[in-house]
């Protein structure tokens, strides 16, 4: 009788170890290794709160151990999404349902009640690089990537134009990638995976940063942005769920409350903050490409992020 230890791959910012018995297959525990430099990057203690207040809630497995540069959490039986499942409709209206639950958590009198992106965008543009050590890496980023001064005088236009646009400021997630989401078909249920970032923000950012998800993150597609009419039905079912009140959360119960108005004012608020979260996720990879230990084109992810996207302008 052996333990057997799997390596899971397809992350981009930490390593995965399922850990599990050959006699229990179905009882694993995951450990999850911080990626180098990402202490830079992440606020571990804010993340083992979040850890713990979602899971009391029922939302996030359980927390098992932490340790100096990782921690231990419960397995979550399911399959993670993909660019195809992400639109079943079967599946998204879950997504859409446990993002507004999620949305409507207490994270503590510890968490400040203020969009946590302006912050977390300085932290990343103040530590950006500029220079890289690898002279490949240099001669890319010289030739591809906007000026420090250009990207600041971006940030400062989106600071001005999306903090008057009027999106609720909830407890989000903030990194809902499709790798983050687990489907269990037998329950008909979703799981949100992975609280790294996870902090009171917009509630446009969180659903916009998902949507733009769906193009995918290593073989980037941005036709495959979610068109308005699935966006459209996505927010139905994240608005019905969200005006609802904590003791009226059952996903068979309808409202009627949610008019036209409404989705079409968060529709507008969603594809605004898009826009945020692909600038936040490109001035992360800059900084992952200096210090990431994973194989995974950083430089080529900025670009993806910053030239190829066809997201309304602001």
């Amino acid at each position: 009788m052996d333990n057997i230890v799997t390596v899971f791959t397809g992350g981009i910012t930490n390593q995965l170890v399922g850990c599990f018995h050959e006699d229990y297959p179905d009882d694993v525990i995951l450990v999850r290794v911080y990626g180098h430099k990402t202490d830079l990057l992440i606020d571990r203690h804010a993340e083992t709160r979040n850890i713990k207040i979602l899971h009391d809630a029922g939302y996030a497995p359980r927390l098992y151990a932490t340790f100096v540069n990782g921690h231990a959490y419960e397995y979550v039986p399911g399959v993670i999404l993909n660019t195809t499942s992400c639109r079943d409709p079967e599946i998204f209206p879950l997504v859409a349902r446990m993002m507004a639950l999620m949305h409507k958590v207490d994270d503590g009198a510890e968490a400040p009640r203020e969009p946590s992106m302006w912050l977390k965008i300085r932290q990343f543009l103040d530590i950006m690089p500029l220079r890289f050590e690898d002279a490949e890496k240099q001669a890319r980023f010289l030739e591809l990537i906007p000026s420090k001064s250009t990207l600041e005088e971006e940030f400062s236009q989106l600071k001005e134009v999306l903090s008057n646009v009027g999106s609720p400021i909830v407890f989000c997630h903030n990194d809902l990638l499709l790798a983050n989401v687990i489907h269990n078909a037998k329950k008909k249920s979703v799981t949100f995976i992975d609280y790294e970032y996870s902090n009171y923000n917009y509630q446009a950012f969180d659903i916009g940063n998902h949507f733009a998800e769906f193009a995918g993150v290593s073989d980037v597609d941005y036709t495959a942005y979610p068109s308005p009419e699935f966006q459209r039905r996505w927010l139905r079912f994240y608005l019905e769920t969200f005006r609802k009140s904590n003791s009226e959360t059952s996903s068979d119960d309808v409202s009627d409350t949610v008019t036209e108005e409404d989705i079409s004012r968060l529709y507008v608020q969603v594809n605004k903050f898009a826009l945020a979260s692909h600038f936040k996720w490109a001035i992360w990879s800059l900084i992952q490409a200096e210090h990431s230990n994973i194989d995974f084109d950083f430089l080529g992810h900025v670009l993806n992020k910053m030239m190829t996207s066809p997201l309304r302008e602001l």
